[in-house]
This record gives C-alpha cells, structure tokens and sequence, in this order.
C-alpha cells in the first residue's frame, strides 16, 4: 500500500507530530509512506525519514490559496503514484479538486465556521473531536481523537531545581497565543501561590510560527509570578514532571497536551470548551472551568493539588484510549476501505504478499 501525506506546513505542529506518529506505525504495518510539505528540501518534515518532495498549498492569508491552485498538475502527478493521498488539514484541502479520481482522506484539525463545497470531494474525512466534527455537517465525518505516546522518553525538567528541594510544580505547555490562555495561568499565579507558597507555577512555550515576539508572548514573559522556558522539543517526556498540566484555552480542536499530560499519570486543570470536555472527566482526571475565569482557575488547580494522587492514576488510565498504537489501527481500518476489494481485504487478514502490497 502507498500513502502520501499531504502537510501544510514545514514545521511540526500537534496535526504533523500526530501524523507522524500515524505514519511510523502505518510504514511497519508495510505501507510504503511518501510525504510533502510547501518548503525546502532541509525543513524538519523533510528530513523525516521518508521520500519528500516540495509541494505548496498556500497559507492562510488572503489570496495564499492562488498558489494551491498552481500545483494542482503537481500534486496529481505525486498522488497518481500512490493508492491513497492524505490530506493532513483544512489547507491542504484545496487540492481536493485537483484530486477527482484518486483515493483522498482530508483530517481536519481545526474548529471551522463552514464547509467548503470541495471538501464534499473527499473519499473519507477524519476529525479530532466531536466538537471538530460537529461543524462539518453534512460531511460523514469519522472522529477518530490524536495519537499519543503512551510512554515517551523522560526529558529532564527545563526548570532549574529548587534550592529548597522541592514543592508542586503547576505548569502550562504550549504555544504563548491568545487561543491557548497562557495569561490566565499567570493571573492566577498569586492565588495559587497565597494559598500554596511552596507551589512553583511554570511556562514552558514559546511561538514558533511567529518572525517576532507577539505582544501577547512578551506579557507572559514579563510576569515574576511564574518561571518561563522556552520550547521544549519532546515536550511529552516533561509533562509527568508536572504535578498538575494547566491548559486555559478560549478554543481547542482536541488538545494533545491533555492527552499527553493525563497519560504520563498528571492531571489536567481545563477550560470546558471545545473538545476538552471529551478528554478530561471533571474531578476524576482533573477540573474544568470557564474560559477566563482566572479566580476559578485557581481554586480548580488547589483541588487538583490535595488529589492529585487518585486523579492522576485516573487520568493514566482514561489516556489509553488515545494510544496511538490503537489509533493506528483504527486509521488503517478507515484507509483500507478506500482501496478496492480484494486488496482491501488481503491486507485486512494480514497476508503480507506481494499481491498484498
């Protein structure tokens, strides 16, 4: 079988980390994986380990989708050598019509506001959440959740150790953007700190898609309430060194941080939005709260603190269900529909022949 993944991007986000780990399994299982992205041939997605080629499918600026239309001769060429073309987000869509008469799977990552006619192209459309998927109607969407390690290798904390030796440590991972709320982590900071002075409450992100520092980034630096560190490039192996993982996001698809976090046994403070409620199970796993209510914030994470023990076994536990071995299995199933009958079903009972591939 021969998959050729589609990214928009060149570097890594949460849809390519997922993708890759999808396609490290898919190429044991005895796919043959080929994959592009818009840059050079020395960008990270390039150097993943697969045949790469160059492929733009534009941004999302205005008048950026020009440029998807002008590899439309490209991008049919490259998917006539394979049985299925992934699309891996809602930009990477534009190919769609380019497309017709090709196997083509489009994952869509993000909360969209509508559903462009050419995604009804699509031959399987795969989604994160039921919150993804509930904006994609009349697609017939499959959700099938992120892929998460469940035992990645232990990254030594980027925090420099307390003199004292110890205390909680309460932390936010991610991009410093609007959309993920790190600010409402350094608001909350002092009442956390006032009802636990041995509380170290940390940051550890940066924005990577960004030329320069955004005002928003520089007000989460500025802060003496909370240690900043930069980002972390295997940022899963630190998160079971948090006692409890905050993510104060206004909007998430998913949230693979969570994901992460509940599985490396750490509990989870965050906002009831999106398709967050779908991963963290109030005052088992961890707490939800509003969006924006940092007095709220900090009380949930002081609740999450004095049981952090039980939830954290509970959040363990509820995390295997995002294992990306089992996820694997369930995206293989929904690709192999695609392909016709009889090799669909060779490869369904295992027969690893060269019919079979």
């Amino acid at each position: 079988m021969r998959l050729l993944a589609v990214c928009q991007v060149d570097r890594p986000g949460g849809p390519e980390i997922g993708l890759l780990r999808l396609l490290r399994r898919l190429e044991a299982r005895g796919w043959d994986i080929a994959i592009t992205s818009p840059g050079e041939a020395d960008t990270p997605l390039a150097d993943a380990g697969y045949p790469w080629e160059a492929l733009e499918v534009g941004g999302l600026a205005h008048g950026a989708g020009a440029r998807a239309v002008a590899s439309w001769p490209r991008a049919r060429r490259l998917s006539r050598e394979a049985d299925i073309t992934y699309l891996n987000g809602t930009v990477a869509g534009r190919l769609l019509p380019a497309l017709r008469g090709h196997a083509t799977a489009l994952h869509v990552h993000d909360i969209v506001d509508r559903v462009p006619r050419h995604w009804h192209g699509a031959d399987l459309v795969l989604a994160d959440s039921k919150a993804v998927g509930g904006r994609l109607d009349p697609l017939d969407v499959n959700i099938i959740g992120c892929p998460v390690e469940l035992d990645p290798p232990a990254v030594p904390a980027p925090w420099p150790s307390r003199e004292d030796g110890g205390g909680p440590v309460v932390g936010f991972v991610g991009r410093l953007i609007p959309r993920k709320g790190a600010l409402d982590l350094v608001k909350a900071a002092p009442a956390i700190r006032a009802a636990r002075p041995d509380v170290r409450v940390v940051i550890v992100g940066d924005d990577p898609y960004e030329d320069e520092e955004s005002e928003y980034a520089v007000a989460v630096r500025a802060s003496a309430d909370v240690h900043h560190v930069g980002r972390v490039a295997e940022a899963a192996g630190i998160l079971g060194q948090l006692d409890v993982l905050v993510l104060p996001s206004r909007q998430e698809p998913f949230g693979t941080v969570v994901a992460e976090a509940m599985a490396a046994g750490t509990p989870v403070v965050a906002t009831r939005v999106d398709g967050l409620p779908e991963l963290v199970t109030d005052g088992v796993t961890g707490a939800l709260v509003e969006p924006g209510d940092t007095a709220a914030l900090a009380v949930a994470v002081l609740r999450v603190l004095a049981d952090r023990a039980a939830m954290g076994a509970a959040a363990r536990e509820a995390a295997e269900r995002f294992g990306a071995d089992v996820y694997a299995e369930r995206v293989e199933e929904l690709l192999l529909e695609l392909l016709p009958g009889e090799r669909s079903e060779m490869r369904r009972r295992g027969l690893h022949d060269g019919a079979a591939t």
